[in-house]
Parts: C-alpha cells; sequence; structure tokens
C-alpha cells in the first residue's frame, strides 16, 4: 500500500497517557505507542502531536526561578524536549521506524506562506518514511501549558495536513454521559455525530499532569469537524489502545464526520 493509499492519522498524546498517570515518562507506554505504529504502518499514516516535555524534564532536575511560574515551566519544556524526543527516537528505532522534531506555535498557522511550509515539510517527511512528532514550542508559546494539553493544536494540525482522522488519547475510555458520571458508574457515549450534543454531555475536569479537561476536547473536535475529519477519543492507558480501536474492540467516542450543529 503506497503512501497515497493510506489513511492519514494525526495521534495526539497527552501527558497522562505517556506518564501512565505517575510522575515520569513511560518508556513502556512509548514502547507500546511504537509496536502499534509499526503494526499499523501499512494502512495508516502517522503523525504524532506528543505532549510531555515538562513531565520528561521534572524526572531529571528541579528548576527554581524569580520570574512566574510559566517561565519555570518554559525552561523545564526546553529541557524535556530533549529527553522526550530521545525516547521516542530510541524505541521507535529498534522496530525501524524513524521520527522527526517538529516544533510549532499557534501564531504558525496565522501565515498563508508558514502554513504552505508546515504541510511542504510535514509531507516530504511522510513520504519519506519518517514519522513528525509535533510538540508546541513552549520556550517561545505557553498556550499549551496554560490551556489545552495540545489538543487545540493536534486539532489544527489535522485540518492543516487534511487527516483522515484525528485520535486523541485520554485517560477515560471516550466520553462519558453526564448522568452516568454522577451516578459513579461511567458510561461511554460510543458514537455521536452531534457536537452540540456532546458537549451538553461533558463536566470539565483538569488532569493529573496535563493541562486539558474534557471541554478542551470538545473544543479540539469542533475544529477537527469543521473540516469534516472524523474523530476519535480513546483510553491511551489500555496496551494498544489505537489497534483495539481500529479493530473495534475497545469501548471508546467515535464523533461522525457528518456535522450538526
Amino acid at each position: 500500500m503506497n503512501a497515497k493509499t493510506k489513511k492519514r492519522m494525526v495521534l495526539k498524546i497527552g501527558s497522562n497517557t505517556l506518564t501512565k498517570e505517575t510522575n515520569h515518562i513511560s518508556r513502556g507506554k512509548i514502547e507500546d505507542i511504537a509496536n502499534q505504529v509499526a503494526s499499523l504502518k501499512d494502512e495508516y499514516e502517522f503523525i504524532i502531536v506528543s505532549s510531555g516535555a515538562i513531565a520528561a524534564a521534572k524526572q531529571f532536575v528541579q528548576l527554581e526561578g524569580n520570574g512566574k511560574d510559566i517561565n519555570v515551566k518554559q525552561a523545564l519544556a526546553s529541557i524535556g524536549q530533549l529527553h522526550l524526543m530521545r525516547i521516542y527516537q530510541e524505541n521507535f528505532r529498534e522496530l525501524g521506524l524513524y521520527v522527526s522534531q517538529c516544533l510549532l506555535s499557534y501564531s504558525d498557522f496565522n501565515s498563508d506562506s508558514t502554513r504552505e511550509n508546515i504541510v511542504n515539510t510535514i509531507n516530504i517527511l511522510c513520504e519519506n518514511d519518517y514519522i513528525p512528532i509535533i510538540n508546541e514550542n513552549d520556550t517561545v508559546a505557553t498556550d499549551e501549558i496554560q490551556f489545552g494539553d495540545n489538543d487545540k493544536l493536534a486539532a489544527m494540525t489535522a485540518v492543516l495536513l487534511g487527516a483522515d482522522l484525528l485520535v486523541i488519547a485520554t485517560n477515560t475510555n471516550g466520553i462519558y454521559t453526564r448522568n452516568s458520571i454522577e451516578e459513579n458508574q461511567p458510561k461511554t457515549i460510543t458514537s455521536v455525530s452531534s457536537v452540540e450534543e456532546l458537549l451538553k454531555e461533558v463536566a470539565d475536569g483538569k488532569s493529573t499532569h496535563g493541562t486539558g479537561g474534557m471541554l478542551s476536547k470538545i473544543e479540539a473536535v469542533k475544529i477537527a469537524h469543521s473540516a469534516n475529519i472524523e474523530t476519535w477519543i480513546i483510553n491511551g492507558l489500555e496496551d494498544e489502545f489505537i489497534v483495539k480501536a481500529v479493530q473495534g474492540s475497545s469501548v471508546f467516542t467515535k464523533i461522525d464526520k457528518t456535522v450538526i450543529y
């Protein structure tokens, strides 16, 4: 199967998934992701949007600073990005997979020429079997640190690159109905085409290491569906979570392409 017949998947991996809800990046989880990419690479072309730079840095350093807390986090991101990419590179390389680093800021999407450069660069990487791993450039931008844990960035990337599918890995089995949460018996909304109806079910909550709650994921869904891109919200803490979702053997939320507001 050549690149033109593969489905292009933008896979967003948040900090809670990468740490498996601990205080450090899980090499085992990145190995799990690499194994899944390897097993699905004939069907899917992967573009990964990965958080986790700050979590990676906290394993190695403790920074002190007289400035604002956000500046300390930016410095941590600068240190941690190297460690994060090294872990990706080592695990993917063992399976004959090659990765590349792409740091983007939301302002990059505002310029026609910059958008064109992003598309051209990533297309060349994919054509040459390199997997782009995208993170926000936290050294100069703070949106991901303060707000959406890369959910919005992943959706904007999916739209810009004409993805067939946006997959958001989180720490739940998708989006649960509001009633089931209130009754402490979570029940997943497995398929929906109305983002408005989905929004009614969502109670916002921030995750432990990440900055994004379910509302940020709904915002990402809105962006993706404005370009008619199907979105899956799946439990990244499970082993083989992408493979299981592709095979239909796990419970997750699928937001269909048809947009009904």
